[in-house]
């Protein structure tokens, strides 16, 4: 339950994510689904990340729950971002293992209001009880590092109308669901955030998409996007060639 902006509350972590919870066997999952209590953030899409870094940095991270933030990497001005989302993990706060040869600017904001589970100390003192976890947790994280890779290799495609339908279907593939017309994709991504995810600016990126609804690959509707067709096969070709990721399948079909 939301705690209003800033706030923390407590909540059961393996039912607000209960794709975790299937890592414990069912004789074990309700006890486990009762025992595991953390505490909830809410980050509001003005002034949440600072909340977060406010943190002890204990523990694990931060589990999304709800959500979108974006995670800007920079150098002389020069910055890359990231799209977090619902079952990412996070550590908002510097490390210090970061390069110490570099002078990085680093940087959170919630797109979308947020709420996150802080697995803190007492979290990681638990999972003694439930190692099975652990695994699942290790899991996210390489699948939050593999999809940083493909983005990646988005990023270096020339064509900014390639990078924005490539996006567009690589975030489809992790949130999307498909109706009988076209793959939705329920995001709020303004022109503005997608230009920082595909490193363009926003009206060249305005105008890449203005010819991909011309062409009737995809459009706008709402808070969502439509993506019309198949994924394009250079998403499927870096998809491929990753060492460590499956291929790119379209999300599982749903009712209309």
């Amino acid at each position: 339950m939301s705690a209003g902006p800033g706030r923390q509350s407590l909540c059961r972590v393996l039912r607000e994510d209960p794709e975790l919870a299937e890592a414990i066997p069912p004789e074990r999952r309700r006890r486990a689904v009762e025992e595991l209590v953390v505490r909830e953030l809410d980050m509001p899409v003005q002034g949440g990340a600072e909340a977060a870094e406010a943190l002890d940095g204990s523990g694990i991270g931060l589990l999304m729950l709800e959500g979108l933030l974006i995670r800007r990497v920079g150098i002389e001005g020069r910055f890359g971002a990231e799209l977090v989302g619902e079952g990412d993990l996070l550590r908002p706060w510097r490390d210090e293992q970061d390069s110490p040869m570099l002078p990085l600017q680093t940087g959170w904001s919630a797109v979308a209001p947020v709420r996150v589970a802080v697995l803190d100390g007492n979290f990681v003192r638990a999972l003694g009880d439930y190692p099975e976890l652990a695994c699942s947790l290790v899991a996210r994280a390489m699948q939050r590092a593999r999809n940083l890779a493909v983005q990646m290799a988005i990023v270096h495609q020339a064509r900014v109308d390639i990078r924005l339908r490539m996006l567009l279907w690589h975030l489809a593939g992790r949130w999307g669901r498909v109706r009988a017309d076209a793959t939705v994709l329920p995001l709020r991504l303004t022109h503005a955030v997608l230009a920082e995810l595909v490193a363009a600016r926003r009206q060249t990126v305005t105008s890449a998409l203005s010819e991909l609804t011309r062409r009737g690959l995809l459009r706008p509707e709402g808070p969502v996007w439509l993506l019309y067709g198949d994924p394009p096969a250079e998403l499927l070709d870096i998809d491929n060639r990753s060492a460590a990721s499956g291929r790119l399948t379209r999300p599982a079909p749903s009712d209309p």
